[in-house]
């Protein structure tokens, strides 16, 4: 087996977050797996080793942690994110009875109206800003209305805490430390929100709640299953919502092929999450010696399994840095992870994508979009700032 190529290349400089592409390329034809010692971490850029490693998680685990620096992974302990079987399949559980695919039924027409609304109300308001007035307004509406939370609070801390929440599994940088001050009043929060009386009854959440009263679920895990849901779906969503626009108004031949066939709007989403991943990775430890990609990886160790750059390895896709909604194979992407860890709330993800796609192609027929400026944060890759206009 080989020992790891040792590089200097940091994805988490500022020019990487910017433009990660040049540095996961680098990274890609290094070798299949790097180290980098500023992070004390292994690297896998490739998309086979990323995604052997995510189903091999019984040595690649999650118990550990996800995040680069081990402080805030011993935090981060014990949500159904940073888990390993049995006791992940019992807290995913809890989670994700909301957010199958056959639980969509029940909301996909209220999502689906909400998506025409918001579509229509911009295209009467001429300019607007994608990712205050389209890309956030959706989830913030949607993902806390259903989990049942007050009217009158927390809505306008919740991109703050997100935010924070998804920098702290990033190296303990000055993006991380900053946030720590929405983390203590995110987790204040959701104590609160986990006593009965707090949540709109009938609501997601407040089922959570009525059933630790009832015995069936330990009290203590309240505020991280409510985390669960809440945060997951907040910095994801606008993320991808965002690259949303920006592709397809600066690829118009594939925005009037969609136009014309909206049957492939499934594919268009997965084609948007695999060229602009919203997640930029996570780390796995290493519970036994292993190899990944010829490379040995002795247990103790940790690695970073880059999803952005898995999904845009020359080795596995045909012509990856082209946008085609019409990919061959396009579901096979990793930007909702692979295996027991795959993102549980993607089905609710797709939905709200898919129901404003849908509506783009009802009542727009042409995108217009000024320069993004990207966001410069630890975990996700999305936009700062936009402006666009829709035309009808």
């Amino acid at each position: 087996m080989l020992t790891a190529a040792v590089t200097e290349i940091d994805p988490y400089s500022d020019a990487s977050i910017t433009d990660p592409y040049p540095a996961y390329r680098q990274l890609r034809n290094l070798a299949a797996v790097t180290y980098l010692p500023q992070y004390e971490v292994f690297c896998a850029a490739r998309y086979d080793e990323v995604v052997t490693a995510l189903h091999q998680h019984e040595t690649f685990i999650s118990g550990e942690g996800v995040g680069l620096t081990d402080t805030l992974n011993k935090a981060q302990k014990g949500s159904s994110f940073t888990s390993d079987p049995p006791w992940h399949a019992h807290l995913r559980g809890l989670v994700a009875r909301h957010l199958r695919p056959r639980a969509m039924v029940d909301i996909h027409e209220y999502i689906e109206n909400w998506a025409d609304r918001l579509v229509g109300q911009l295209v009467d308001k001429g300019e607007f800003d994608v990712v205050e007035d389209f890309a956030q307004a959706f989830p913030l509406a949607v993902v806390p209305d259903l989990l049942g939370w007050p009217e009158d609070e927390g809505k306008e801390r919740l991109l703050d805490w997100a935010s924070a929440g998804f920098n702290a599994f990033g190296p303990l940088n000055q993006r991380t430390t900053e946030g720590f001050g929405h983390l203590g009043e995110m987790s204040q929060f959701l104590q609160r929100m986990s006593e009965p009386g707090n949540l709109r009854p009938g609501s997601w959440g407040e089922e959570l709640v009525l059933e630790a009263r009832a015995g069936k679920i330990e009290e203590h895990l309240l505020p991280g299953l409510l985390g669960d849901f809440l945060a997951p779906s907040m910095d994801t969503s606008v993320s991808a919502l965002s690259s949303m626009l920006w592709l397809l108004a600066t690829h118009p031949q594939q925005w009037a092929a969609l136009k014309a066939d909206p049957t492939l709007v499934g594919s268009a989403f997965n084609e948007i999450i695999r060229i602009e991943s919203p997640l930029r990775g996570f780390t796995r430890y290493v519970a036994e010696d292993t190899d990944l990609g010829g490379t040995r990886l002795e247990q103790g160790s940790r690695i970073l399994l880059l999803f952005g750059s898995a999904n845009r390895d020359e080795r596995f896709w045909t012509d990856p840095e082209t946008f085609n909604i019409t990919r061959p194979g396009v579901a096979q992407h990793v930007g909702f992870g692979h295996g027991i860890h795959a993102c549980v709330g993607q089905a609710l993800s797709r939905l709200e994508g898919q129901s404003l796609l849908k509506a783009l192609i009802r009542r727009v027929d042409n995108i217009q979009v000024d320069e993004p400026t990207w966001r410069l944060h630890n975990t996700i890759r999305g936009i700062d700032r936009m402006r666009a206009r829709f035309h009808a």
